[in-house]
């Protein structure tokens, strides 16, 4: 259970805490959506609903990095209770409709969406901490699907033997903010000493899960520090072999503006120019972009199951 002090902090950042280690929190983008501001580029890329996803945590107490670029708090406690995975879908989505519940109030919200914002049919489970480190995550993946809920998580690929036997969610991802172990050192500051060796295994079972769900791995690029040698990356890529690749800009926002700057913030141009050159040298190619999350997406080819229907059934 994580102590009071680093619960006051989330809560004051609008956190929902939802159980012993389990947390939700708005998305700016759910937010926007609700206003007709602009969606997320999920829903541009995958057809996900920017006002019906849920953006939650089972894992505020632990991760295994503590990367330079990341917009969180650190802290580090071990489990003691587990959240019923059962029990958490239920307490997401309560923890969803109170966090939502004040933009009724607001002028300029679309009624429409905010009823069906209520009930949420697409869980990201990427907001904190290393997802794969809940013990029951299988259980709560399943519990999901019995509902008809997709589910995105994404991972640091420390964990291979916990990613070959998981249960497979609707979109599995894996983080990629190195081209080499030395950078990935430097970047990431694993508490795994074989961090790289772990990474290159989980990116090997990534290949052989593309069977059983959809994947995707993720780039952050960090200006002046990590966007070098494409070739590095393509043949990350070329080992994993994911339906999906994101090129994502790193931004200035939270925790991570203690350690960087707003110089390391790649303009969407730049995030272009190095997605088009990691694409060239890995066989994939540029099939979609928003300019405003600074993320360009890279398949091989595109096909028609690439954007997930209303009805998850």
């Amino acid at each position: 259970m994580v102590k009071e002090s680093y619960k006051k902090l989330l809560e004051k950042q609008h956190y929902a805490i939802i159980g012993s280690h389990s947390a939700v929190k708005l998305c700016s983008w759910t937010k926007k959506s609700l206003r007709n501001q602009g969606v997320c580029y999920k829903e541009k890329f995958y057809g996900i609903r920017s006002h019906r996803c849920c953006q939650m945590s089972v894992t505020i107490n632990y991760c295994d990095m503590d990367c330079v670029y990341c917009w969180r708090e650190h802290y580090n406690e071990p489990f003691s209770d587990l959240d019923d995975p059962v029990e958490l879908v239920d307490k997401a989505i309560l923890a969803q409709r109170k966090l939502i519940s004040g933009f009724g109030g607001f002028e300029g919200t679309d009624k429409q969406k905010l009823k069906e914002a209520a009930e949420p049919n697409q869980f990201a489970i990427s907001l904190t901490g290393e997802t794969l480190y809940y013990p029951r995550l299988s259980e709560f993946i399943r519990e999901l699907k019995k509902r008809n809920f997709s589910s995105f998580i994404v991972s640091n690929g420390m964990l291979p033997d916990v990613l070959q036997n998981l249960e497979p969610p609707t979109q599995l991802y894996i983080s990629i903010d190195a081209p080499d172990p030395e950078l990935q050192k430097r970047i990431c500051k694993p508490l795994h000493e074989d961090s790289w060796d772990r990474l290159l295994s989980s990116l090997k079972i990534l290949s052989q899960l593309k069977s059983k769900t959809r994947t995707c791995l993720r780039l952050t690029l960090i200006k002046g520090l990590n966007m070098v040698d494409p070739k590095g990356y393509a043949d990350l890529i070329v080992l994993a072999d994911p339906h999906f690749v994101e090129v994502k800009a790193y931004m200035f926002v939270g925790a991570s503006r203690l350690r960087l700057s707003m110089d390391n913030m790649p303009r969407h141009e730049e995030v272009r120019a190095f997605a088009e050159e990691v694409a060239r040298l890995s066989g994939y190619q540029v099939i979609d972009e928003q300019k405003e999350s600074r993320v360009v997406l890279l398949m091989k080819e595109d096909f028609d199951g690439r954007f997930l229907s209303e009805d998850r059934s």
